[in-house]
């Protein structure tokens, strides 16, 4: 029957259930920016950092180590972009400051923009290579048939652990949705 404590406890069951529902929904809405934390931190899933460049001009060059970074590339399945590294691979001394550069096509018959994802691998070094100018930074839009080659910057940290000599830096483009927004908003470390 539908007695005052039948009712009462039913209004405190739905009241728990609200409280829970609305920390879930906030712990899932903090997840994101907490996950990019956490990954810039610790280095996994191949976040790199980004240095300013009067930080990577007082890194001392490591000139008796030579560290191999590979470059690979991809563009997601929908987007009619070709990409590509203009070298495969280079040898640089950690605390160097290094250039390469890479080429993207637009294949389409309209303008698109899009965004380049980063990652490093292996994912323990991903926090020891830093970029100071990179076409990630920004969204990049081609028009129809245009092909643009675009820089980036680098420094591999002199404190990568010696037993890393091979580094590779990828990128994947994928189709911005929203043409407003930088790839990464944050300000460069100092």
């Amino acid at each position: 029957m539908n007695t005052p404590e039948l009712r009462a406890a039913n209004r405190r069951t739905v009241t728990k259930l609200l409280i829970a529902t609305c920390v879930m929904f906030g712990f899932g809405y903090a997840l994101v920016p907490l996950y990019n934390v956490f990954c810039e931190i610790t280095g996994l899933n191949g976040k790199t950092g980004r240095l300013s460049a009067e930080a990577a001009d007082v890194l001392t060059v490591d000139e008796s180590r030579l560290v191999t970074v590979e470059f690979v590339t991809n563009v997601s399945a929908d987007m009619p972009w070709a990409f590509r590294p203009v070298v495969a691979k280079m040898q640089v001394h950690p605390g160097a400051e290094n250039l390469a550069y890479f080429e993207a096509s637009n294949e389409a018959q309209w303008a698109i923009t899009g965004n380049a994802v980063p990652s490093v691998s292996p994912s323990k070094a991903s926090r020891y290579f830093n970029k100071t100018e990179c076409f990630c930074f920004t969204q990049q839009a081609l028009d129809a048939g245009e092909t643009r080659t675009m820089p980036v910057r680098f420094v591999v940290d002199p404190k990568l652990p010696q037993d890393v000599d091979v580094l590779t830096l990828g990128y994947t483009f994928f189709e911005s949705l929203n043409t407003s927004a930088t790839a990464d908003d944050d300000e460069p470390r100092s």
